[in-house]
């Protein structure tokens, strides 16, 4: 019987890590680059299937401590491989047969990277008929130029544009679909999750990392108690304290772009900024006729097409940044925002109401009295109404624009003032 030869990585029955990891490395080439390790392929998603790797080469030769030895070579092979970093480019999309650059067209070599699409780059594919059938019968004409352009948009590292895209429905027009379709173009670079784990959880946003984009299928009618982290990873430029657990905080950049798919739009119970909102775009499905009978096998159908679909998000890539980012954003989209806006502020729908309250340049009322009123409104109209807090600082923030002087001088009598507003007051 042959005798296996002894390794080079064993010396006097002892395992040499840095020589495995070096052999190892010259079998499976690979960069560690910010904890995580990347082939040409692209992110290296399971760590279990190179732990199962080593095992192999060590089986026959390490019999003791194997599992501590399997992550001893792990951590030498972070070291032995280590990279500064893995440029993040906007203008180069990494593909399953090649590189595609878009300063000078297509190549079929790969390089190492972030990201690695497992979609072709085939410029004479066939239009994707499934699926523009499935979208002309789902979106508003003008509306599936958006999602064009946001699906372009998640092919390229990049938060310039510095907005998210929510798809509304009533339920089973096939809106989650889309999910499907995105799942085969950018496989491990998304991920489907939880808006509000994002921003609830410690440890959501590092799961973030590496990705281009994630999805929430199911978007939940409760209202954020937060919006800080969403609103910073939409506008993410630069890196940002994330955590893992057990582990140290470590400042990462997130590059993650968010589609989330609902019966309502995204609300929160204390932000009613402007800032909140104008990082949505709002699409509206259309109403699923009655007599529809639906295809069980659409999904698969869809997916057959991953190729002329990412050819068609490429378009829509082309003409967002030709808009230097900015969307299109039809009519009803604009309506859509300005609805849920409404919606999740009721003192937008207060301050346009009549009988309660009118703007004149030689009014005025206390903060104390436009609130009582407001609560009167709410009452009236069957609404939740907001914190008082809320409501002042509602007032406060937006006296430009609505024409009031917040001012310490509102007369209450007996030589007293308040806090208020002048040019506002309460109708008789």
């Amino acid at each position: 019987m042959e005798e296996k030869q002894t390794p080079i990585w064993m010396e006097n029955g002892k395992l040499n890590e840095v020589a495995f990891a070096k052999e190892f490395l010259q079998k499976h080439q690979m960069v560690c680059c910010d904890g995580a390790f990347f082939s040409r392929e692209g992110r290296i998603t399971d760590e279990r299937l190179l732990r199962r790797a080593i095992y192999r080469m060590l089986q026959d030769h390490v019999h003791t401590g194997v599992s501590r030895k399997v992550e001893g070579i792990l951590s030498t092979m972070r070291l032995a491989c280590s990279h500064k970093n893995l440029p993040l480019d906007p203008l180069v999309i990494h593909l399953a047969n090649g590189t595609y650059d878009m300063r000078s067209y297509f190549t079929e070599e790969k390089q190492f990277c972030r990201h690695r699409l497992p979609v072709r780059f085939l410029p004479d594919a066939q239009p994707p008929e499934t699926w523009l059938n499935f979208l002309d019968e789902l979106l508003y004409p003008e509306d599936i130029v958006t999602l064009q352009e946001f699906m372009g948009y998640c092919l390229v590292p990049t938060t310039k544009a510095q907005k998210m895209l929510i798809i509304t429905g009533r339920g089973g027009e096939g809106k989650s679909r889309i999910g499907v379709v995105m799942k085969a173009i950018f496989g491990s670079n998304m991920s489907v999750g939880s808006l509000a784990k994002v921003e609830n959880s410690p440890f959501a946003r590092a799961d973030l990392e590496h990705l281009l984009v994630m999805v929430d299928d199911d978007l939940q009618m409760e209202g954020l108690s937060s919006t800080n982290y969403l609103k910073s990873i939409i506008t993410s430029e630069l890196p940002m304290d994330l955590e893992r657990k057990g582990e140290q905080s470590y400042q990462g950049q997130l590059v993650a772009r968010f589609m989330a798919f609902g019966n309502s739009t995204l609300r929160s119970v204390y932000d009613h900024s402007l800032g909140f909102f104008r990082r949505q775009i709002i699409l509206s499905t259309i109403p699923r006729p009655a007599d529809r009978v639906d295809d069980p096998e659409l999904g698969e159908k869809l997916i057959a097409e991953k190729d002329g679909i990412f050819m068609w998000c490429l378009l829509g890539l082309f003409r967002l940044m030709h808009n230097d980012f900015r969307f299109t954003i039809s009519q009803r989209a604009m309506e859509n925002l300005t609805k849920a806006r409404t919606e999740d502020n009721n003192i937008l729908s207060f301050l346009s109401s009549e009988g309660y309250i009118k703007f004149d340049y030689h009014a005025s009322a206390t903060s104390r009295q436009l609130y009582s009123v407001y609560r009167d409104w709410c009452e009236d109209n069957a609404t939740r109404a907001l914190s008082d807090r809320t409501f002042w600082s509602y007032l406060r923030e937006h006296t430009i624009d609505l024409g009031l002087d917040y001012t310490n001088t509102i007369p209450i009598g007996n030589g007293r003032y308040a806090r208020g507003f002048k040019g506002i007051g309460l109708c008789q």
